[in-house]
């Protein structure tokens, strides 16, 4: 039987780590308010204040919770403006994630007249993810189950997966 070098199963089992350490997380906005018009006491920041608490990387997610509203994902312009003809996503049924596929800016406002003037609007900002080189040392705060967990705290249990798969994959190498 002829013998199989271990050092190539080994160096393809290291080089396939690096899909362990992708998290991504889902936000709640609004957490336990969801998406409504603030009231007048909270003031027409509400959104864009719970947006400036996080940070959104490529491949999050945001859910938005409402009743009798709606959501758009529109440009800057049709942001500043409040309104959009043809918004780049439209959504009313209540309960919408959208998938944050890109790095840069979104920008969200309500589809019911007058709730954008008063408020209901919201800026995320992207950020692209790190590359592995430049090590995984950033925090969040607040995934959508209205719980504060840091991403600093997932990317540690990626660690404890990247040991499993390590122990397992030499475990398997250690066979041949």
């Amino acid at each position: 039987m002829a013998s199989i070098s271990k050092a190539p199963l080994l160096i393809l089992l290291l080089f396939s780590l690096h899909f362990f350490t992708v998290i991504s997380v889902e936000f709640l906005v609004g957490e336990e308010h969801g998406w409504a018009l603030p009231s007048s006491k909270e003031g027409d920041q509400r959104y864009n204040e719970w947006a400036s608490k996080h940070r959104f990387k490529v491949g999050d997610t945001i859910h938005f919770k409402y009743q009798k509203d709606s959501i758009m994902v529109v440009t800057e312009e049709e942001y500043n403006k409040c309104h959009s003809s043809h918004p780049i996503l439209f959504s009313n049924n209540g309960d919408t994630i959208v998938s944050l596929d890109r790095p840069g800016l979104f920008f969200f406002i309500s589809g019911v007249t007058g709730h954008c003037e008063r408020g209901q609007k919201m800026i995320i900002k992207v950020l692209e993810l790190p590359s592995p080189e430049s090590g995984a040392g950033h925090n969040s705060t607040g995934p959508s189950n209205n719980t504060t967990t840091s991403r600093s705290s997932a990317d540690s249990s990626s660690g404890v997966l990247e040991m499993a798969a390590l122990t397992v994959g030499l475990f398997i190498v250690s066979l041949f």
